[in-house]
């Protein structure tokens, strides 16, 4: 039978809905954030041009924005440089050319312990938990810079995610791969974060997972943080966040809501076609 399951939406944002179906999950259309626009933004990238190896750049002049409480998806075929993006933010590739800002300020080359202080968690795809220290002892790991917050913090983490609450003192390496993504990203979110970014969160999970894992970063992006995700699940991506970007042989092929990008014949016909045979056609 299906279960609808509201979820509170802050003023942050329109008030929405996701109906989880047994064997088919839809998310409604999150809209947009009400006060992207008003205010300055947490992540600005200008222009940048990144690359791993000397004279080969894998982003070729992109651009992207997120507003204050935003959720903002990217997407795009394989090899298209989506992770890139998400490292140059984070100070883990060589930017060439372009800035990064965050809160008008440039960070661009910034290292990424700087930036964690300053408010940028990060959750990678892989290698996210530590498998062999308990939950908690996990989501102290997030607290280390900030040890005396761990209290408020655990108390937010498991109220965001109950089931670490049950689960507080298992292994993380005995969790279920749901359950490690919550892990993930509650030690991301332990420092208090202004902005979220998530590597490909549903990756490696099955169906019924990817589509709890989705309803778990908008739970996150509701309670106030702005969440910058790459993500191979190109539909699902496109439902649940405000605005979206497609990447495509390191440029910006195409930028819009989730809902305008969703009914974009040419996005429809280039990409989300080939994404969903890609990842399955989830």
């Amino acid at each position: 039978m299906p279960i609808s399951v509201p979820i509170r939406v802050p003023t942050s944002a329109k008030r929405n809905e996701v109906s989880i179906m047994s064997g088919d999950t839809t998310i409604k259309d999150a809209g947009t954030a009400s006060g992207a626009g008003t205010v300055k933004n947490v992540i600005d990238v200008t222009d940048v041009h990144a690359g791993y190896v000397s004279g080969v750049n894998i982003l070729n002049g992109c651009n992207l924005t997120v507003a204050p409480g935003e959720f903002v998806g990217i997407i795009g075929p394989n090899g298209a440089g989506k992770s890139t993006l998400l490292k140059a933010v984070l100070g883990m590739v060589s930017i060439r050319s372009g800035e990064v800002k965050l809160e008008n300020e440039v960070i661009t080359g910034k290292k990424a312990h700087e930036l964690v202080e300053r408010g940028v968690g990060f959750v990678p795809q892989t290698k996210n938990v530590f498998p062999s220290l308990t939950v908690q002892e996990n989501l102290e790991m997030g607290c280390y810079l900030k040890p005396s917050r761990f209290k408020d913090r655990l108390s937010y983490v498991v109220d965001l995610f109950p089931r670490l609450g049950e689960r507080i003192d298992f292994r993380a390496g005995a969790l279920s791969g749901g359950e490690r993504q919550m892990v993930a990203m509650g030690r991301a979110l332990m420092l208090d974060p202004s902005v979220l970014l998530l590597d490909e969160p549903s990756a490696g999970l099955s169906p019924a997972l990817q589509d709890q894992c989705f309803v778990q970063c908008r739970k996150v992006n509701q309670s106030g943080v702005a969440i910058l995700m790459v993500e191979q699940n190109a539909r699902r991506c496109l439902q649940v966040v405000h605005r979206g970007y497609v990447l495509d042989h390191g440029t910006n092929a195409y930028t819009g809501t989730g809902r305008g990008l969703l009914a974009d014949p040419n996005v429809i016909a280039l990409y989300l076609g080939t994404l969903a045979k890609s990842t399955g056609g989830h």
